[in-house]
């Protein structure tokens, strides 16, 4: 059978919301059943609207170092005082980015959000995002009796490429990475190094769909994805390499 991605629509939340109520109403408002074996995506935005995770920039005070930061990549010092707070690293950037990781996340300003909120907020990754992928796992598997996929999906500009692709920011329920080492190529040979990202491959068939405009479909459930289901807890180590490892910083770092 052939790959499905179906977005679910969602009207626009105030405030703090359980998010578990909020996927079930939207699901079944759009007539779409849930099933053993499917994989659910959702924007990590909207996961960080559900746990309030909007800060107003106007009542942030930029410490000298966040003054720095702006004047160096020409940007508010506000806006530098919060990807100072939400990094662990930072890399570099230019005028009006700043390349960061957090949480194991390379994104450029920490993965800040001006769109789809009021004027003068910001909207910040999500808190846990892996235990809230898991918990919504476990809750499907209570609720109905199914195992199913969770990933928690955001929009990310590749390297030297005109536009953005979907990423996946943690997940649950599936095995992330599918390890093709052993296996041969159509010519024979031995395959040394090729793990498949699968995790993200599916955020980004999602997020094609999905829309990242005025579309307001936060969600999407894939069927018939290939994606091996588990019942293991998923590391956040297992989408993510070491800065040294990663051929693109340090390269890089060796220029």
């Amino acid at each position: 059978m052939s790959l499905m991605v179906l977005p679910v629509k969602a009207r626009k939340e105030e405030g703090r919301f359980d998010l578990f109520d909020t996927i079930l109403r939207c699901v079944n408002e759009s007539k779409i059943t849930i099933e053993n074996g499917d994989i659910l995506v959702i924007s990590s935005k909207y996961i960080s609207n559900s746990q309030g995770r909007l800060v107003d920039s106007q009542h942030i005070t930029p410490s000298k170092k966040a003054a720095s930061l702006a004047k160096k990549f020409h940007m508010e010092p506000k806006i530098a005082e919060i990807i100072l707070r939400e990094s662990d690293v930072i890399f570099g950037g230019v005028a009006g980015f700043v390349i960061t990781s957090a949480d194991n996340v390379l994104a450029p300003n920490a993965g800040i959000d001006k769109s789809n909120v009021k004027k003068g907020k910001v909207v910040l990754y999500p808190n846990e995002p892996y235990l809230i992928a898991e918990q919504l796992r476990r809750k499907f598997f209570l609720e109905f009796s199914i195992h199913i996929g969770v990933i928690i999906i955001d929009s990310r500009l590749m390297p030297s490429r005109v536009g953005t692709t979907g990423v996946a920011i943690a997940c649950a329920g599936i095995d992330p990475v599918s390890d093709r080492r052993a296996e041969k190529d159509l010519d024979g040979n031995p395959l040394k190094v090729t793990f498949q990202a699968v995790a993200d491959n599916l955020a980004s068939i999602a997020n094609h769909k999905m829309g990242e405009g005025s579309e307001s479909q936060p969600f999407a459930i894939i069927k018939n994805s290939g994606a091996k289901i588990t019942d293991r807890k998923i590391s956040k180590n297992e989408m993510a390499i070491s800065h040294d490892q990663c051929v693109y910083i340090r390269g890089l770092k060796a220029n």
